[in-house]
């Protein structure tokens, strides 16, 4: 039976080469939604789950044709609120050099506590959230840890995923947010090298060890493959080899595949093994999404600004 997950984050248009050369090179590209936990939710959907995703949005063309992709995904993103006043973030995929984010002042960065107390969990089994929404702006973070708050006074589990993102904010600052973050949430998603520079934990079991308490603990080494820790069990399941185009964008393939399994009801090494799949299929692309591009995606359904 389909289950309902709720993510809330930022999602900006993406623009990438359509082959992976680098930005200077690259003679013809696509412009496409980008944002973790969108990627997520639109994984989830996938899979075959209910996915509803929440954030602000420009009242701008980027901002409607990011609508229209993730409904294209099947996400639900009748919950969006329309910022007049603020833009719609764009990052630019450069192949071999990193991203380049021009997100400064963005409608998400606007999210408040008060977004937080609008927000509904009815029929949602599962609020998925990540640690770059603390990091874009004071109220920002302040909306995720009152949204963490009022999912867990509902009896709604939380799946958090760290995300740490070095350009905006340092390991030094994030550290300690995240690893308060991390302790609140019932099911936590951390690459095994992003807790070492955080917490300089330097393998799974170390990870474990700092994070004893959270009910459910993965822990993704790359190339080598997950390991997922619970009260009673701890489960590796090893990576797949692929050719890897481009490498943004696998995390939250990885979150999606996993999180469809858990909500399915499936074991730990089934979910795990459903992380890798998706992820598999992101790393073979230039793009954070799975499907050709959704220019032509029809409207309908999708709230106007």
């Amino acid at each position: 039976m389909p289950r309902t997950l709720l993510a809330i984050g930022e999602t900006m248009a993406m623009v990438a080469p359509v082959v992976a050369a680098p930005v200077a090179d690259a003679d013809e590209f696509l412009l496409d939604a980008g944002g973790a936990e969108s990627n997520v939710a639109a994984h989830v959907a996938a899979l075959g789950h209910r996915a509803v995703w929440f954030s602000r949005l420009g009242a701008d063309a980027l901002g409607r044709r990011i609508a229209r992709q993730l409904t294209a995904r099947g996400v639900d993103v009748s919950r969006v609120v329309y910022d007049e006043t603020r833009r719609t973030g764009l990052y630019v995929k450069d192949p071999g050099n990193g991203v380049l984010y021009y997100r400064d002042g963005s409608a998400a960065s606007a999210l408040c506590e008060l977004d937080a107390e609008t927000v509904s969990f009815a029929g949602v089994d599962l609020l998925h959230v990540s640690g770059i929404t603390a990091a874009i702006s004071t109220s920002a973070a302040s909306f995720l840890a009152r949204v963490i708050e009022r999912a867990r006074a509902e009896g709604v589990q939380v799946s958090f995923d760290v995300n740490h993102r070095a350009p905006l904010w340092s390991a030094e600052v994030a550290a300690p947010a995240l690893l308060d973050l991390a302790r609140s949430a019932d099911i936590v998603l951390v690459g095994r090298d992003e807790a070492e520079t955080l917490w300089g934990t330097a393998s799974a079991r170390d990870a474990r060890g700092l994070l004893s308490d959270v009910p459910e603990l993965v822990v993704k080494d790359g190339s080598i493959g997950a390991t997922v820790f619970t009260a009673d069990d701890e489960v590796f399941e090893p990576a797949l080899v692929v050719e890897v185009v481009e490498a943004v964008g696998a995390g939250d393939a990885f979150a999606g595949g996993y999180l469809a399994g858990r909500l399915s009801g499936d074991s730990l090494s089934d979910s795990l093994r459903a992380g890798h799949a998706r992820a598999a299929r992101t790393l073979r692309t230039t793009t954070d999404s799975i499907d050709e591009p959704a220019a032509a995606a029809p409207a309908a359904g999708i709230p106007r600004p």
